[in-house]
């Protein structure tokens, strides 16, 4: 398995300078074509048992510039998220699940970018895939986050699929088209890197 260490440069003078900012693992990675689990093993083993037919039948990515128009949902506070709400605001939309693995590596640095965009203006709406909302609701008081999450019901899905994989993250921007489609695990540089799309 490749190293995933920090590659760095170094100056005329032989110090260690740190990489440019556009560098990320995760890009390193599907460079090299090892990102490919972070793409597919999302798919195989985060869903719950029960999610496993609808995960088989989950539709493609949507593409980048696609118009995305979420679906009223009342998140897990009892706030309704209404799409007029949203109009002219970048919307960020994060599929997840408390028994993904790849999202526990990835919630913390969404809850981060969440507190450090929304005086900006950033809307955010973490979808969550869990069997019950109790489940989502235990797990996020659990680790603390405070990002505005919903519970994405099997009937709500059926209006707004998840595409296949999790997590999935999606940034609309303020025209209403998406700026971003990620399947799989992002890293912290990645997710803090969407802040340059706002």
């Amino acid at each position: 398995m490749p190293s995933t260490a920090r590659p760095t440069s170094q100056s005329p003078t032989g110090e260690s300078r740190e990489p440019a900012p556009s560098w990320s693992r995760r890009r390193w990675l599907q460079s090299t074509g090892a990102a490919s689990a972070l793409a597919v093993m999302p798919s195989l083993q985060a869903q719950p048992a029960s999610a496993a037919a609808e995960e088989a039948q989950a539709p493609p990515m949507p593409a980048v510039g696609s118009v995305l128009n979420l679906p009223r949902i009342t998140l897990l506070d009892g706030r309704v998220v209404d799409p007029a709400g949203t109009a002219g605001k970048p919307l960020l939309l994060y599929w997840w699940s408390s028994t993904c693995p790849f999202c526990a590596q990835q919630s913390p640095s969404m809850d981060q970018f969440w507190q450090a965009q929304k005086g900006r203006g950033l809307q955010m709406v973490a979808l969550s895939i869990d069997k019950k909302p109790e489940d989502a609701q235990a797990y996020l008081a659990r680790k603390g986050y405070q990002f505005p999450a919903a519970w994405a019901s099997p009937d709500w899905r059926k209006s707004f699929p998840k595409p296949k994989g999790l997590p999935i993250t999606l940034l609309r921007g303020r025209e209403g088209r998406l700026l971003l489609a990620e399947r799989g695990q992002m890293f912290a540089e990645d997710v803090e890197a969407m802040a340059q799309l706002l």
